[in-house]
C-alpha cells in the first residue's frame, strides 16, 4: 500500500498526542502526518512530520490556508480536532475534493446547528430527546432573568456562550458558591460563581448570546462515533468516570442499546458525516460535537484509522461470484499501486 499523508488541524488541542500516535500504529500502512496550529507552541509541532502555523479557524483565509498547505504536501485528507475549524472547511470542501483531497467534515448545515448550542437545544425537543430546560439571552438583564425562571437561587443553574467549543465560557450559578473557599482552597478553574459577581462583569443588555440551563446531574456518558450521511456506522458509547479542565480522563466502554438510539435519532436529523460526539449527564444530552473528540483508543477500536474506509470498497450481493472475486482483486490492487 501506499503511504498516507494526514493533515491533522488545530494540533495543539489536548487530545492531539494520541490522535497522531493512533495514526500512526494503524498497522496497516505507514502514514505522514502534517500539522497546523494557530499557535507555534503546538505540540503538534513536534508529533508531526510536518508543521504549520494557520489563521485562526473563523478566518476566512482559513480554509485557503489549509488547502494550500494540503495541496503542497501531497495529503490524502484532512481532519479536524476543533469546532472553530469545522464550518471554513466544510464550506469549502468541493475544492478540497476537486483536487483528490477528502475534509473528513460535516456538511455547512449540520456544523452550524450543532455549534450553535441553542438551535442544539431546540432539535433535541423537536425529537422528543430529553435535555435541560433552556433560555436563549443576551446581556446580564437576561441572564438574571432566565437564571430565576429556571430555578436560581432556590437551585444551582448553568451558562455558557452560544457558540462555545469544549468547556470554554462554562459556569455554574450557585448562590452558595465561596469565593474567599476558592481563593484559598479551590484550584484555577473553578466553574462555580454567584448570579451576583458574573452581574458585575456582563453588560446589562448587550453581549455575546448565552444558554442559560437548569443543570444537569448525574452519571456522564458520551457516544462517539463515525457516520456516513446521517447514518451511524459504528458508534462507541461509554462513561465519562473522570474529568479535568472539562476533559474527561477515564471511559468504561458501555453496551447500551437506549444510547444508541439516542445518538441515532440526533444523527441523523443532522445528517453528520463522519466523527460524532454526543455527551448526556444523568439522561439528559448537554452536547452535541461533529468531530472526533476525546476517543477511546484500544487495540481493537482505533476509531480515526477506520474513515480510510469511506467509499473505498462496494459490494453487490446478486453478482456472481466470480464477478465478486474479480472486483476484490482489483479493489486491493488499486490500493497497492
Amino acid at each position: 500500500m501506499n503511504d498516507l499523508t494526514v493533515v491533522v488541524t488545530a494540533s495543539g488541542a489536548p487530545g492531539t498526542a494520541a490522535l497522531l500516535r493512533a495514526l500512526r500504529l494503524n498497522g496497516e500502512r505507514a502514514v505522514r502526518l502534517v500539522g497546523t496550529d494557530m499557535s507555534p507552541q503546538a505540540i503538534g509541532r513536534h508529533y508531526c512530520d510536518a508543521f504549520y502555523v494557520v489563521p485562526r479557524g473563523s478566518d476566512p483565509a482559513f480554509a485557503d490556508t489549509v488547502l494550500g498547505i494540503a495541496r503542497s504536501e501531497g495529503a490524502d485528507a484532512v481532519l479536524p480536532q476543533s469546532s472553530f475549524d469545522l464550518l471554513g472547511l466544510a464550506e469549502a470542501r468541493e475544492r478540497f475534493e476537486a483536487e483528490g483531497i477528502a475534509v473528513l467534515v460535516s456538511p455547512p448545515d449540520a456544523i452550524r446547528r450543532s455549534n450553535d448550542k441553542a438551535e442544539t437545544y431546540a432539535l433535541l425537543e423537536r425529537l422528543g430527546v430529553r435535555a435541560p430546560a433552556w433560555r436563549r439571552v443576551t446581556g446580564g438583564s437576561g441572564l438574571r432573568h432566565a437564571a430565576q425562571e429556571l430555578g436560581y437561587p432556590d437551585r444551582a443553574v448553568c451558562f455558557k456562550p452560544v457558540f462555545s467549543s469544549g468547556s470554554r465560557g462554562f459556569r455554574v450559578l450557585d448562590p452558595t458558591a465561596d469565593r474567599a473557599k476558592q481563593l484559598l482552597e479551590g484550584r484555577p478553574g473553578n466553574v462555580a460563581m454567584r448570579l451576583t459577581e458574573v452581574l458585575e462583569v456582563l453588560p446589562e443588555e448587550r453581549g455575546p448570546e448565552l444558554l442559560v440551563m437548569e443543570l444537569a446531574q448525574g452519571r456522564e456518558r458520551t457516544i462517539d462515533g463515525i457516520a456516513r450521511e446521517g447514518r451511524i456506522l459504528l458508534g462507541h458509547p461509554k462513561t465519562r468516570e473522570s474529568m479535568r479542565a472539562g476533559l474527561a480522563m477515564y471511559f468504561e466502554t458501555l453496551r447500551d442499546p437506549a444510547l444508541m438510539d439516542v445518538a441515532a435519532r440526533i444523527v441523523g436529523e443532522l445528517r453528520i458525516d463522519h466523527f460524532f460526539n454526543i455527551q448526556l449527564v444523568g439522561e439528559q444530552v448537554i452536547e452535541v460535537n461533529p468531530r472526533i473528540s476525546t476517543v477511546v483508543y484500544q487495540e481493537d477500536l482505533n476509531l480515526p484509522w477506520l474513515v480510510r474506509y469511506f467509499d473505498q470498497v462496494e459490494w453487490d450481493e446478486v453478482r456472481r461470484a466470480d464477478e465478486s472475486a474479480r472486483f476484490r482483486y482489483e479493489t486491493d490492487d488499486a490500493e497497492g499501486q
